[in-house]
C-alpha cells in the first residue's frame, strides 16, 4: 500500500514545483506558471495558506495546499461557508503517476488529517471542464454544492463534512 507524507514547502522545492507547473496535465487547470510559482512562493510564509510537498513513499510527487477561504481578498465567494472551513488545491506533478489512483487515496488520506485538526468542512473548487478532478473528489467524498464566480472565472463548489462521530456504549441510550 502506498504511503502519502505531506511536508512544509521549502524555497528548495520551488525548481520542482516550476517543473510540474509546466507539465502538460498540470498547465491546462493551473494559470500562467510564473504567476503560480510566484503564489505559491508567497505563501511559504502565509498564515491563511499552508503550502505542502506531497511524497509517496518518501518521493516527492505533487503540491497541495489548504487556506481558509474566509480570508479571501475582495469579493469573497465562500463567505457562506461555515467557521473552520479549509479550502484545498493540489496537483500530481509527476505525469507517470496521472490516473492510477493517486490522487483519490492522497486527497482522502489529507482531508481526514484536515478533518482530525478541527475544520468542520473540506471545499474544493475545480474548473467545471475538469471531469477527471470532479471525479476524483467525488469518489473522496465531494458534494457538488453549484456554480460558483471566482477571479479565476467560474468554478463548481464542491464539499465535504467531518463524518459525524458514532456514539457506542452507554451514552447511546
Amino acid at each position: 500500500m502506498p504511503h502519502y507524507g505531506f511536508r512544509p514547502l521549502t524555497g528548495k522545492d520551488m525548481k520542482l514545483v516550476a517543473r510540474w507547473l509546466a507539465e502538460p496535465h498540470v498547465a491546462a487547470w493551473w494559470g500562467d506558471k510564473e504567476s503560480e510559482l510566484a503564489g505559491i512562493a508567497d505563501n511559504i510564509d502565509s498564515i491563511a495558506v499552508e503550502p505542502l510537498i506531497i511524497e509517496l513513499d518518501g518521493r516527492p510527487i505533487g503540491y497541495i495546499q489548504s487556506y481558509d477561504p474566509n480570508l479571501e481578498e475582495g469579493e469573497n465567494p465562500y463567505a457562506d461557508q461555515p467557521f473552520g472551513t479549509l479550502g484545498i488545491d493540489q496537483f500530481i506533478g509527476e505525469p507517470e503517476l496521472i490516473g492510477k489512483g493517486h490522487g483519490t487515496r492522497l486527497i482522502a488520506e489529507f482531508v481526514a488529517t484536515l478533518f482530525e485538526e478541527g475544520a468542520p468542512r473540506v471545499i474544493v473548487d475545480p474548473n467545471p471542464a475538469n471531469a477527471a478532478a470532479i471525479r476524483c473528489y467525488e469518489k473522496v467524498g465531494f458534494r457538488r454544492l453549484g456554480p460558483i464566480q471566482t477571479p479565476d472565472g467560474e468554478m463548481l463548489l464542491m464539499a465535504i463534512d467531518e463524518p459525524e462521530e458514532e456514539i457506542v456504549g452507554d451514552d447511546a441510550e
